[in-house]
């Protein structure tokens, strides 16, 4: 049992060969997903506050809205956010669910490819509307 691998005593022989075991890094990757969430409590409240008032306006307030600087920029951080978290949450579901190696890779690529080709989509959209 050597110094860094305090529980090679309880792991069984194929175990140590394979080099199985703990990646260790279980704990940030689920912090870093509660501090994502955490962003977007924030940035979801400054959305809901700011469109409420334009649930009833035109097409020329909404622009007129995004065309500012502030509004625009936490936009499309709230765009950044909202996809970065689903892409994220979708590869927890698709790691605890899909067995099959090809299956849960294509999903993979499928899921971020997507959250990746909305997001994009989304940011330009706000950016043609603020830089008009």
């Amino acid at each position: 049992m050597s110094a860094n691998q305090p529980d090679a005593g309880f792991r069984t022989p194929l175990g140590r060969v394979r080099g199985l075991g703990s990646a260790r890094s279980g704990s940030a990757h689920w912090f870093g997903y509660r501090m994502l969430a955490a962003a977007n409590v924030p940035l979801l409240l400054w959305l809901l506050v700011s469109l409420i008032p334009l649930a009833g306006a035109g097409h020329a307030e909404v622009v007129a809205f995004l065309q500012r600087p502030l509004n625009a920029v936490l936009m499309l951080l709230t765009i950044g956010a909202i996809f970065y978290h689903a892409a994220y949450g979708m590869m927890e579901v698709l790691e605890d669910y899909v067995q099959a190696k090809l299956v849960k890779t294509l999903a993979a690529a499928l899921v971020k490819g997507g959250c990746l080709l909305l997001a994009v989509a989304s940011a330009f959209a706000v950016l043609k509307i603020a830089l008009a």
